[in-house]
């Protein structure tokens, strides 16, 4: 559908399903502001294809080795353990652990309006986390981060792990260490369903304005490749950025998507699947593109935490993962028959 030409009324129909619309339930989000980080800067710092196929069942790690300098494995990380270290100690002497999570993306991490409470896929798994160290599932604060700040927070120290949908691949392991993978996902197009002229990631996104996340393997794949597309704000990353085209947190690209201000968004098949549940007006265009591993973060040099996450995970691929994705994602993801399976060094 060429640009502009997208129905005032159907734009204006659309922001009022769901919870009151999506474009409501952003601002709602932004006002919970005792989960919420301030943003530290416009710095920009830094399907469900083939599941269940990565390594050799979802309870056997295989070892691997890892060549820096050509990243050939950038989901291999480090082996169990249950051992404290410093970053452990840290968090036991505080009595919580503190997670970076989502508070907007349905199904995975988002704030449950009629309870008032951050529910989800990565907040169950972030509550496992919190329970094999602390002993309790409820020692943990959640802060809810913007997407182009995942890697600050971990940096700064505000919070001990990232919790977020958050792809591993060779750039971000050189910025923060990463449990072995919890989920893999791909990168689609999502777009009006009366927009037939978009036939997914193509040479249809021509001329088209396409919303991606600051800091997200989306953007990264536009810069390869963008067919075209306009996918840039003019000051991206700095204090001028206007954030139309790419914006601090994926949902905001929903909203611009059911406002009319865009064509189509590039987000992870994953995520784009519960915003179309939301919202039956849009809806994932062609097939992923690629193949994405989400782990979870932590802090560069923070390894004894890193294996704990990892010997977390041991035990949470049989069993507490099939029960999560069953409650939160088979509905709108169906037909993964179970997590990848972990790759160590």
């Amino acid at each position: 559908m060429p640009n502009g030409t997208y129905p005032l009324v159907r734009r204006t129909a659309m922001r009022f399903r769901g919870w009151g619309g999506v474009a409501a339930m952003a601002v709602a989000c932004g006002l919970t502001a005792s989960l919420t980080l301030l943003p530290l800067a416009h710095d920009g710092g830094g399907a469900a294809a083939a599941p269940g196929t990565h390594g050799a069942g979802p309870g056997v790690g295989t070892g691997v080795q890892v060549k820096a300098d050509t990243c050939e494995n950038p989901e291999a990380s480090l082996r169990p353990s249950t051992a404290d270290g410093p970053a452990i100690q840290a968090v036991k002497d505080r009595g919580k652990l503190i997670v970076g999570v989502d508070q907007s993306s349905f199904r995975w991490g988002y704030r449950n309006p009629e309870k008032g409470i951050l529910e989800g896929f990565d907040i169950d798994l972030a509550r496992a986390i919190a329970k094999d160290i602390l002993g309790d599932e409820n020692a943990v604060i959640f802060r809810a981060i913007p997407t182009n700040q995942r890697i600050a927070a971990l940096d700064s120290g505000k919070v001990d792990l990232v919790v977020r949908t958050m792809t591993i691949n060779c750039k971000r392991i050189q910025q923060v260490a990463f449990s072995t993978a919890y989920f893999q996902a791909g990168q689609q197009v999502l777009a009006p369903k009366l927009a037939e002229d978009v036939t997914g990631y193509d040479s249809s996104l021509r001329g088209k304005r396409i919303c991606t996340a600051e800091g997200s393997t989306a953007y990264e794949a536009l810069e390869e490749n963008s067919f075209g597309a306009l996918f840039k704000d003019e000051g991206d990353g700095t204090k001028d950025d206007k954030d139309l085209l790419t914006v601090p947190n994926q949902l905001d690209c929903l909203a611009r998507l059911q406002l009319g201000e865009v064509d189509a968004v590039v987000t992870d098949n994953a995520l784009a699947a519960g915003q179309a549940a939301q919202d039956p007006a849009v809806e994932l265009k062609g097939r992923p593109f690629t193949t994405e591993f989400y782990g979870v973060a932590a802090k560069l040099g923070n390894d004894d935490l890193v294996r704990r996450v990892n010997h977390v995970l041991v035990n949470y691929r049989n069993g507490p993962w099939q029960e999560a994705y069953k409650h939160w994602l088979k509905a709108d993801l169906p037909g993964i028959t179970g997590p990848p399976a972990p790759l160590y060094k």
